[in-house]
């Protein structure tokens, strides 16, 4: 990478870590910058004098074996790739076991020992991993609250926020939301499902048990879904099911880049879907060997990723069929991360 674009990227970087982080960061950037003060031509010539200057690579984790799990959906297979590779540059002893299931395995894994990092989020962890309920629709005080108490409780770090909120929510095809007038929310969702018996909702197989799944829209709404207008498929198949209008509504991830490739039209929610931020959760005997490496690199990876940008990121996997370690590569490459 030449040197102004590392430069670019440190200084971005620097703009969203921590202060702790400000003079190691600082440190690097001046021996970037020294790349083009005395020979103009060297920094365009790609000579190995200081590095490429990736944010990655201002960490030194030679040595540290580090396990890299995630879940089964689009998203946590990108997101478990930009760890692995993040991860690699570093110089960490990386084991790539992205792609190991549902939520309920990839918690086993990392409590086992089996792995050592996944990304989870913030209401998952509350809600399902802690057992707690009323849980905080401020995303900070929620992932704060999770910290603390998996720590204390299962010497579990979380690292870093995302600014995105990956909730859980409904869609409905062109045609039965263009019939409805316009989009549902939730409580015409649900009317709408109990006046028509032959309407079915798709969920993922954990959906309907979930503490966090269909049991806040059923309370919320005052209506029962019952199991006879219950289809459970598999998370990617909603999707297509619905814009095929197999489905007449799809439980469905809001980030999903699936929901505007295919027309599809999120039912409106008026805050009845707890919060889902991602954080890295890691093993603290793990995170404490390189505490600095896994809190930069973590918040270097999440703090551009908003909902447009994570959506967009799904979109490349999901809708136009890109490998997830290709689609992550692109971003971390893009947020000066690791090296091109």
């Amino acid at each position: 990478m030449p040197c102004t674009q590392a430069n670019q990227g440190v200084n971005e970087y620097m703009g969203s870590m921590s202060k702790k982080f400000a003079v190691i960061l600082g440190a690097s950037a001046l021996a970037l910058a020294a790349c083009s003060s005395d020979d103009g031509d060297s920094a365009d010539s790609g000579s190995d004098d200081g590095g490429s200057g990736a944010i990655a690579e201002q960490f030194d984790m030679s040595g540290i074996d580090v396990a890299v799990g995630s879940k089964d959906f689009d998203e946590q297979l990108i997101l478990g790739q930009m760890m692995v590779q993040a991860l690699e540059a570093a110089g960490a002893n990386v084991e790539d076991k992205v792609n190991l299931g549902g939520t309920a395995v990839a918690r086993e894994a990392l409590l086992s020992g089996e792995i050592d990092v996944y990304m989870e989020y913030n209401g998952t962890g509350w809600t399902v991993h802690l057992g707690q309920e009323d849980p905080s629709f401020d995303p900070d005080e929620l992932t704060s609250a999770v910290r603390d108490l998996d720590l204390e409780q299962n010497d579990i770090a979380w690292v870093g926020q995302s600014p995105f909120n990956n909730t859980y929510g409904f869609a409905s095809s062109p045609e039965v939301t263009e019939a409805n007038g316009g989009p549902f929310d939730l409580q015409s969702m649900m009317e709408y499902v109990r006046d028509n018996p032959d309407a079915v909702v798709c969920m993922e197989s954990e959906f309907p048990d979930r503490p966090d799944g269909l049991i806040l829209t059923e309370t919320a709404t005052g209506i029962e879904l019952p199991d006879a207008q219950q289809n459970i498929l598999d998370t990617g198949v909603i999707y297509t099911e619905t814009a095929a209008n197999n489905c007449t509504f799809g439980e469905v991830f809001t980030t999903d880049g699936r929901i505007p490739a295919l027309g599809l039209t999120l039912v409106e929610d008026p805050g009845v879907n707890i919060l889902y931020n991602v954080s890295a959760t890691i093993r603290n005997e793990t995170f404490q060997e390189a505490p600095e490496a896994f809190e930069g690199i973590v918040d270097a990876i999440l703090a551009p990723l908003d909902n447009a940008q994570m959506a967009e990121l799904n979109a490349r996997v999901s809708a136009e069929g890109e490998e997830p370690a290709a689609v992550a590569n692109d971003y971390l490459v893009e947020q000066g991360i690791i090296a091109g």
